[in-house]
């Protein structure tokens, strides 16, 4: 009757346990994961989405430090980001196909290389793989005031869009043209 009555205890106990801990969260993502959307007007279908791990800046200088130049960076924290073009267009003057694509950059002082790889679903850059890139181009890099998260965001400045990397004082705007806007150009 003891052994009855300890297991039962011990069972209940167990399940008790697993209950409490299955409403615990863990400590909270250090470097949470934002989407950024491009859209033509405020209420129709996006052109563009960005998803993409947002680091805090750690040390006084972020490129060339925290970020080394030269070296191919996830642009972003945690799992590759990535870009969803939803129609064909220019992505820093090259044209790219609609589709998901990942978004790796080359950092560096005065250009950056963006480079756009067709494996995607990866973790950071662990798995970049040069021979699946799409396309690479170089932007060159602008300052601006300090952020201390890393943000993607698009702007339009009259009649051109960009998306913009920006982190600490640097800015990479990278233009980009849809279809409606190449045709207005003819």
């Amino acid at each position: 009757m003891k052994n009855i009555f300890f297991t039962t205890v011990f069972v209940f106990a167990f399940i008790l346990q697993s209950q409490l801990y299955a409403q615990r969260f863990d400590q909270l993502d250090k470097d949470p994961t934002d989407i950024s959307y491009l859209h033509n007007k405020k209420a129709s279908q996006p052109l563009v989405k960005v998803v993409y791990g947002r680091p805090q800046k750690h040390n006084d200088i972020v490129f060339g430090h925290e970020v080394p130049y030269g070296e191919i960076w996830k642009t972003g924290a945690n799992e590759a980001t990535e870009v969803k073009f939803y129609h064909n267009m220019k992505f820093g003057n090259k044209l790219v196909q609609a589709g998901t694509y990942v978004m790796h950059t080359i950092p560096g002082e005065k250009e950056w290389t963006i480079i756009l790889n067709s494996n995607t679903d990866t973790w950071g850059a662990y798995f970049y793989d040069e021979s699946k890139d799409v396309l690479r181009v170089k932007v060159p890099v602008k300052t601006a005031k300090e952020i201390d998260v890393f943000s993607i965001a698009f702007m339009n400045d009259f009649k051109n869009t960009f998306m913009v990397l920006a982190w600490d004082t640097t800015r990479v705007n990278i233009p980009l043209e849809t279809n409606n806007e190449l045709i207005a150009k003819i």
